[in-house]
Order: C-alpha cells, then structure tokens, then sequence
C-alpha cells in the first residue's frame, strides 16, 4: 500500500517539475518578436500592395482579352486574334517601344582619358547590377548600346568582352535607353538613380554614370535575335 502511495507521489511531483522546467524556459526564451520600426513595415507594406496592384492590373487585362474575344467571336475574332498577338510581342521586347523615358551614358573616367590610361570594359557584374537597379526603379523596357533586354537575356564575359546577348558591347562610351509607362515615372527614376549612391559603383571602376534629364519620347529596339524555348512545342493542325 505504502509502496503505491510513494510511487503515486513520485510521479505526480515530476509531473509537478516538469511544468515548471518548461515554464522556466519559456520565460528565458521567450517567443522572438518583431522589432522592426514602424518605416520599415510600413515600407514591406507598400511593396505588398504594390505588387497586389500589379496583380489585379494583370487580371483586368486579361478579363478585357477575354470580353474581346466573347463579343468578336463571330465578327472579328481574327481582328483580336491579331491585336493579342501584337501585345504579346510588345510584352515579349519583339517590338519597338516609344514612349516616356531616362537615357544613360557610360562613359571613361575623364583624369583615366587626360593621363593616356587605357580604357578596360565595364564589367559584367557591374552592368547586371545596374539593370537590377533600374528595374528596382520600374523600368519597363532596356537596352544597353542598341541590346533589347528580354527574359532570356544574358550579361557576361565572353573571351574577355563584355557581351549583352552575347553581342560585345562597345567601348565606353556608351547609352542606355531606359523606357517607362509614363513620364512621372520617369521623373521618378531619375531622381532616384541621382540620390542613389550606386554612381560611386561606376567611380570606382574609372567610370562616370551620366544620367540625362527625362525625356517623353525614347525609342527602344526590339529584339533582334530569335526566342529561343525550351518548354512549349507547336501542335500541328489536326491534333
């Protein structure tokens, strides 16, 4: 009877201690909180609904390709059939684009010119991280010395030249033509890349980051060279 009555006790006072070790480390550790500022969610906030924006753009889009397409299916499906197309080609870069913009010019560093310095190429990893910039800042359309940036589009050193789809880009100096949806937009870029201590980047390799005032009209090339795909395959009539 005693013997039951202890081993009774004994587990009831380790169920008893077991409670309080994990309240113990609960306190010592508690559960990790969100110190950040309220800038700093308000910014994470900003971009969220920028990009749910962006999304719902997207879907009105194609909900008025889709009430084309219902309200031509009988008159002028091939008129839509086309204009689909065409779009889809503008999104793709197939297509030149006229519009708002920011043109920037890389050039050597003028003391390098003045002294006789021999003036290297710009490297690839500073040239990608200035696309990333400007798309950070909203850029719709690039092309770099005449090159369409495009989805497949590649920046690297090939053979030691610097090469944008792999064209050699030619010695500095050089324009970048930057197309945005409108020229708010562009006023925006501008000032941005201006505050932006990414130009000391371009110093620091013997280059100068010229940026030039905005402009309504810029004229982006297409793309000059063939998509290629990997993933879809065209189906053949009667399949």
């Amino acid at each position: 009877m005693k013997k039951n009555m202890y081993t009774r006790i004994t587990i009831v006072l380790f169920i008893i201690g077991l409670m309080i070790a994990v309240q113990y480390n609960t306190i010592q550790k508690p559960a990790e909180r969100d110190t950040r500022d309220i800038w700093a969610i308000r910014e994470e906030l900003a971009e969220e609904k920028k990009r749910h924006s962006t999304l719902l753009a997207d879907i009105r889009s194609l909900n008025e390709v889709v009430g084309r397409y219902e309200q031509s299916e009988k008159t002028n499906l091939q008129g839509v059939l086309n204009e689909t197309v065409n779009r889809l080609k503008q999104q793709a870069g197939l297509t030149d684009i006229t519009g708002p913009g920011v043109i920037l010019r890389v050039e050597p560093a003028p003391e390098l010119v003045a002294m006789g310095y021999e003036i290297k190429e710009i490297s690839p990893d500073l040239l990608t991280q200035l696309l990333n910039e400007l798309y950070k800042y909203n850029a719709a359309s690039v092309a770099i010395d005449g090159n369409r940036i495009v989805h497949t589009s590649a920046i690297r050193d090939i053979n030691g030249k610097t090469t944008v789809n792999s064209v050699a880009l030619s010695s500095p100096p050089f324009e970048i033509y930057v197309g945005t949806t409108t020229f708010k937009a562009a006023q925006k870029m501008y000032n941005s890349i201006q505050a932006s201590t990414f130009i000391d980047s371009f110093y620091l390799d013997n280059f100068n980051l010229v940026i030039e005032e905005p402009t309504e009209l810029v004229t982006i090339p297409a793309y000059d060279q063939p998509l290629t795909n990997d993933y879809l395959t065209e189906v053949k009539k009667g399949e």
